[in-house]
C-alpha cells in the first residue's frame, strides 16, 4: 500500500497535508501521540521526496509545500517547527535561494517582529529554520544574485536577533552567524565591529546556550580576526577561565577550545605569555576525570570474552588513496596519524538531519567515547607545552610529584595524562628525568584500574620516540625492550579498551622506531598472531593498523620465511571469514596492501585469490551503482569498497614480478580495463583518485596489458585533466584526482612514446594550463610538467613549434622537483623538443643551463640520469651562437639570490 502511495503524482500534497494539520483527518481514529508520529513521519518522508526527486515534483505540489512551511515555523510543537526549518532548507538546498526568493525575506520579517503580532514559538521556529539555511547553504548565500549577496542582508539581521527577548532566538542567532565568522566574507568585514561589540554584551547572557555560542564565536575569530581580539585578550583570559570552570560541561569545553586555537595560532600564543601561570592550573584541574564520568566508565571490567555489540563498533572508512608525488611515490598524508588525540577524542560526527536528533533522549556515550573538558584541556596543554616548552613543564611539575602516585585513581590517571600531553613540547626538560618516569609508567601497566592502564599505554607511547633513539645497548635493555615487552602485553589486557590502547601505542612506537624493530620481529608477530586468535571485531580494526604500521617500516624483512609463516595464515584466516558487504574489509584490505608491498614476490602464493575477489568486489559495487541509476529508491553502494580494493590491486600488481602480475591481468573477470575505466569515471573522488593511481601503477609494471584499453583510457582521462570539471565544493579532493592523472599520462607516455601522437595536442594543452595557473597546488603542477616533458619522448617534433610558450613555465614547476627518475625522463623528453626547435630557448636558456648545471652537480647513478647527462652534451651542439651570447649578456642584469645561475658560473662556463 505505500509503495503504491508513494507511486501516486499526488503524494507529496498528501504529505503536506498531513504534516500541516493540527487535527486528524475527519474519520480518522488516532491518539494525540500517534497523530504525532504521523505527521513526523510525513515531514521525513516530504523531505527525503525533495533530497531524491526534487526535479519531479509537479509546480504546483512545490507551491503548496511552499505555503505549508510557514504554517509550520508557528507551530506549537518544537519538533513540527524543526520539521518546518528542515524541508525548507532542502528546498533552497535543491532549488537555490532564486528558486524561493520569498523565503528569506518573510523569515527575516518574522524575526523582526515589527508588528509585535509574531508569537515567541513563530520567531523561534523563523530563526531555527534560518539557522539550518545558513548552515547547509553557506557558498550559496554568499554568492552574488542579480548584483546583490544574500549574506550583506542577512548577516545584519542576524546580529539584530541576537538582541532578542527570547533565548532560544539569540542562541540560534549566533549559531548561524558562527557558520559565517570562520570564513572571510566582505558581509562579515562589514560587520564585525558590530558583532564583537555585541559578542562582548552576550558574554554575561543568563543563558547558557547563549554563552557557550559566545566562546565558539571568539574561537572561530582568533584565526580569522586575531587583530581584533587581541586588545581584549586579558578580558577574554579571564572571561574563557571563568566559563570553563562553571558547572556546565559543554559551555566549559566551548570554552577550553579556545586555548586550543590561540596555542595554535601563528602569532596570538606568544600574547598569552604573561598568563599561562593562570590557565595551566585550570587545564590541569579540568583533567581529572568526574565523578559523572566515572560513573559512566562502570568501573574497572575484564570484558576481554565479551562480545562486541554492533554499536560498540566505530564507522570504518577507507582513508583517502595517497597521491602520486614527482618521485613516483604516495606522498605522505599529514591527517594521517591523525592528532596525537585521536586515542583521545573520538568525536562523533554532527548529525547531519534535525529529526534524528530531536528524537534522541540523551547522549549515553561514555568519556572514552567523546570529545570531553578532559580532553580538551589536555589537548591545549599539549600546545601549550609546543609553544612555552619549558616554562609549561616547571608549572606542572608540583602537580605531577603529588598526582603520579596518588591513592585515588582518578588523580593518578590525570598526572600521566599530564605527562603524556607535555611529551612533544617539553621533552628536552623532561629527558633527565625519563629513566625513573619510564620506569614507574611500566609498572603502572599492571595498575588495578583499566583506565590507569589505558592511559599508561598512550603516554608511554608518546614518549617512545626517546626510548628507541637510546643508542647504549645497556640503556636500550633497561627502558627499550620493557617499554616494547610492556605495551605488547597489554594488547592482550584483561579488558578490551586497554587492549586497544596498547595497540594503538604499539603502533605509535612502530612510528618512531622504524628499522630498530627488526631484530625483535618475530616475538612482535607472535603477538599479533595470539591477537588475532583474542581480539573481538572492533579491537581487530587498530591490530590491522599495527600489522601494516609494522610492514611499512621494516619492508623486505617481513619477507623472511619464518615471518611469513606466522603472519600470513592468521591474516588469511581472518580475510576468509570477513564477508563481501562488512566494512571490516576496508581496514583489512588497506593492511594487505602494506603486507603485499613488503613481502614483495612472497605474497605470490596469496595473490591469485585476493586479486580476484578485489575485481569481483568492484564489479558488484559498480553494479549496485548502475542497479541505483534505474532505481533510486535502492541503497546506495558504499564507495569505500571500491577505493580499497583498487589501492589492494595497486599493491600487487607492485609487488609482484611483471609476468605473474600480468597473468592476473590478462585472466581477470570481468576485463580488468573495463571495469577501472568505469572506475575512473566514477562521481567519488576518492575513488577516481584510486582508479588513476592503479592506472599508473599498470603502465609501470604491466604496461603490454594496458595498450589495447589505451583509446578508451585517454577518452576519460582528458576529460579529467579539465580544470571546469572540479567543483568548489569538492576542489581539494578534485586536485588529488587530477594529480594522479597527470602522474599515470605521464607513466604511460614514457613507454608508448610516438604512439601517444593522437592524443598529444589536448593532453598538451591541458598540462599547459595546469602549469601556469598559479592557483593549483605545487605537487599537482610538478606532475603535470614531469608528464608534459615526458611526452617529448617520441612527440618532440609535435611539441617544439610550442617550446617559446610554456619551456619557463616548465622549468619554474621542475625546479622544485627533487632529483629522481621521473624528473629525469621528462628532462630527457624536454631536451628532444629543444633539439628540434633551439631558436625558441632564447628567453629560457639561462634558466634550462642552471636546471642542467644542477644536475651535473649531483653524483647520479641511474641508467636514466646518465643518458639524461648524454641529452645535454648533444643539446650544446643545437644551440646558435647568438642565442648564447644573449646568454652572455643576461649576466649583466643577474641579481644574487635569483634561481638562475650566473652565466659564468664554472658549470654553466663548461657548458659554453
Amino acid at each position: 500500500m505505500l509503495t503504491q502511495a508513494k507511486a501516486s503524482p499526488d503524494i507529496n500534497n498528501y504529505l503536506v497535508y498531513l504534516f500541516s494539520s493540527h487535527e486528524p483527518p475527519a474519520g480518522l481514529q488516532c491518539s494525540v501521540q500517534d497523530y504525532h508520529l504521523v505527521r513526523s513521519a510525513a515531514a521525513i518522508m516530504l523531505k527525503n521526496n525533495i533530497k531524491t526527486s526534487f526535479r519531479q515534483i509537479p509546480e504546483d505540489s512545490l507551491s503548496l509545500i511552499k505555503m505549508a512551511i510557514p504554517m509550520g515555523l508557528q507551530d506549537k510543537n518544537s519538533q513540527m517547527r524543526n520539521y518546518a526549518g528542515n524541508i525548507a532548507t532542502e528546498l533552497i538546498r535543491r532549488g537555490g535561494v532564486m528558486s524561493w526568493p520569498e523565503l528569506l525575506p518573510e523569515l527575516l520579517k518574522m524575526l523582526g517582529n515589527e508588528t509585535g503580532q509574531i508569537s515567541n514559538e513563530a520567531q523561534e521556529g523563523a530563526m531555527a529554520a534560518m539557522s539550518k539555511i545558513c548552515e547547509d547553504n553557506t557558498k550559496m548565500l554568499e554568492r552574488e544574485f542579480s548584483g546583490e549577496r544574500p549574506l550583506n542582508f542577512i548577516l545584519p539581521k542576524l546580529i539584530q536577533a541576537t538582541k532578542s527577548q527570547l533565548p532560544k532566538v539569540r542562541a540560534l542567532a549566533l549559531t548561524a552567524i558562527n557558520v559565517f565568522t570562520p570564513r572571510k566574507s566582505q558581509a562579515m568585514l562589514n560587520s564585525i565591529d558590530d558583532l564583537l561589540q555585541q559578542l562582548f554584551t552576550l558574554a554575561s547572557d543568563p543563558n547558557a546556550d547563549v554563552r557557550r555560542q559566545v566562546c565558539r564565536a571568539f574561537v572561530q575569530l582568533v584565526e580569522t580576526r586575531p587583530d581584533k581580539l587581541q586588545p581584549h585578550l586579558p578580558d577574554l583570559v579571564d572571561y574563557i577561565i571563568t566559563q570553563q570552570q562553571g558547572d556546565d560541561e559543554e559551555l566549559a569545553c566551548d570554552a577550553a577550545e579556545f586555548w586550543l586555537a590561540v596555542g595554535e595560532h601563528e602569532h596570538l600564543w606568544h600574547s598569552l605569555t604573561p598568563y599561562i601561570g593562570k590557565i595551566i592550573p585550570v587545564l590541569l584541574e579540568c583533567m581529572v576525570y568526574s565523578p559523572e564520568d566515572i560513573a559512566l566508565l562502570g568501573g574497572a571490567s575484564d570484558d576481554e570474552d565479551e562480545e562486541d555489540r554492533e554499536e560498540d563498533i566505530k564507522p570504518q572508512f577507507a582513508k583517502k588513496s595517497s597521491a602520486r608525488n614527482a618521485n613516483g611515490e604516495g606522498s605522505a598524508d599529514a591527517a594521517q596519524n591523525g592528532n596525537a588525540y585521536e586515542m583521545l577524542a573520538s568525536m562523533d560526527d554532527d548529525l547531519e538531519e534535525g529529526e534524528i536528533e530531536d528524537l534522541e533522549d540523551g547522549d549515553d556515550a561514555t568519556p572514552d567515547e567523546r570529545w570531553t573538558l578532559r580532553k580538551c584541556s589536555a589537548a591545549a596543554l599539549d600546545v601549550f607545552a609546543r609553544d612555552f616548552r619549558d616554562p609549561v613543564f616547571q608549572s606542572i611539575l608540583p602537580y605531577l610529584t603529588k598526582n603520579l602516585k596518588h591513592e585515588e585513581w582518578p588523580y593518578r590517571e590525570a598526572g600521566v595524562l599530564a605527562l603524556g600531553a607535555v611529551a612533544e613540547g617539553c621533552i628536552d626538560v623532561v629527558t633527565p628525568h625519563l629513566p625513573e618516569l619510564v620506569s614507574y609508567l611500566i609498572s603502572l601497566l599492571n595498575d588495578p584500574e583499566p583506565v590507569v592502564r589505558q592511559i599508561t599505554c598512550w603516554t608511554l607511547g608518546r614518549y617512545s620516540a626517546w626510548a628507541a633513539d637510546l643508542v647504549d645497548p645497556a640503556q636500550k635493555q633497561l627502558y627499550f625492550e620493557p617499554m616494547m615487552e610492556g605495551i605488547l602485553t597489554k594488547m592482550l589486557d584483561r579488558n578490551k579498551k586497554v587492549q586497544e590502547a596498547g595497540a594503538s601505542a604499539f603502533a605509535n612506537l612502530e612510528e618512531k622506531a622504524g628499522k630498530r624493530l627488526e631484530p625483535y620481529s618475530l616475538p612482535i608477530i607472535q603477538q599479533y598472531v595470539r591477537c588475532f586468535k583474542k581480539y573481538k571485531d572492533r579491537n581487530m580494526y587498530i591490530l590491522y593498523d599495527c600489522v601494516q604500521t609494522l610492514a611499512e617500516h621494516i619492508g623486505p624483512v617481513l619477507a623472511r620465511p619464518d615471518l611469513v609463516n606466522e603472519l600470513m595464515p592468521a591474516l588469511i584466516e581472518r580475510w576468509t571469514k570477513v564477508s563481501d558487504q562488512s566494512r571490516e574489509l576496508f581496514p583489512l584490505l588497506e593492511c594487505l596492501s602494506y603486507v603485499a608491498m613488503a613481502l614483495n614476490d612472497a605474497f605470490t602464493p596469496y595473490a591469485q585469490p585476493i586479486f580476484v575477489r578485489c575485481v569481483n568486489i568492484i564489479h558488484q559495487n559498480l553494479g549496485a551503482s548502475l542497479a541505483l541509476a534505474n532505481n533510486p529508491s535502492l541503497d546506495a553502494p558504499d564507495k569505500d569498497f571500491l577505493v580499497t580494493s583498487l589501492d589492494l590491486l595497486s599493491a600487487i600488481i607492485q609487488a609482484l614480478d611483471a609476468e605473474k602480475s600480468s597473468k592476473l591481468v590478462q585472466e581477470s573477470q570481468p576485463a580488468f580495463f573495463e571495469l577501472l575505466t568505469f572506475c575512473m569515471e566514477d562521481p567519488t573522488d576518492e575513488v577516481r583518485q584510486s582508479a588513476y593511481a592503479l592506472l599508473g601503477d599498470c603502465a609501470k609494471y604491466v604496461f603490454p596489458q594496458v595498450q589495447a584499453s589505451l583509446p578508451n583510457i585517454f577518452a576519460v582521462l582528458l576529460r579529467q585533466l579539465d580544470l571546469d570539471s572540479i567543483l568548489d565544493e569538492d576542489i581539494d579532493s578534485g586536485f588529488g584526482v587530477v594529480n594522479n592523472a597527470c602522474w599515470s599520462a605521464g607513466e604511460i607516455a614514457i613507454r608508448h612514446k610516438s604512439n601517444m601522437a593522437p592524443f598529444v595536442p589536448e593532453l598538451f594543452q591541458r598540462f599547459v594550463e595546469i602549469i601556469t595557473n598559479p592557483g593549483i597546488p605545487k605537487g599537482v603542477t610538478e606532475n603535470a610538467a614531469i608528464a608534459l616533458g615526458r611526452l617529448g619522448l617520441g612527440n618532440a617534433e609535435l611539441l617544439a613549434p610550442h617550446l617559446a610558450n610554456f619551456a619557463e613555465d616548465f622549468l619554474n614547476s621542475m625546479d622544485e622537483v627533487d632529483p629522481s627518475d621521473e624528473k629525469a625522463t621528462a628532462f630527457r623528453g624536454f631536451v628532444a623538443i629543444v633539439e628540434k626547435n633551439p631558436m625558441a630557448m632564447e628567453k629560457s636558456l639561462l634558466h634550462f643551463f642552471t636546471a642542467i648545471a644542477r644536475y651535473r652537480d649531483l653524483k647520479l647513478r641511474s641508467e636514466t640520469k646518465n643518458g639524461l647527462h648524454e641529452d645535454f652534451q648533444k643539446v650544446r651542439i643545437h644551440i646558435p651562437r647568438n642565442v648564447l651570447q644573449y646568454v652572455e649578456l643576461k649576466d649583466l642584469t643577474y641579481a644574487p639570490g635569483s634561481q638562475h645561475l650566473p652565466s659564468n658560473h664554472p658549470t654553466i662556463r663548461s657548458i659554453f
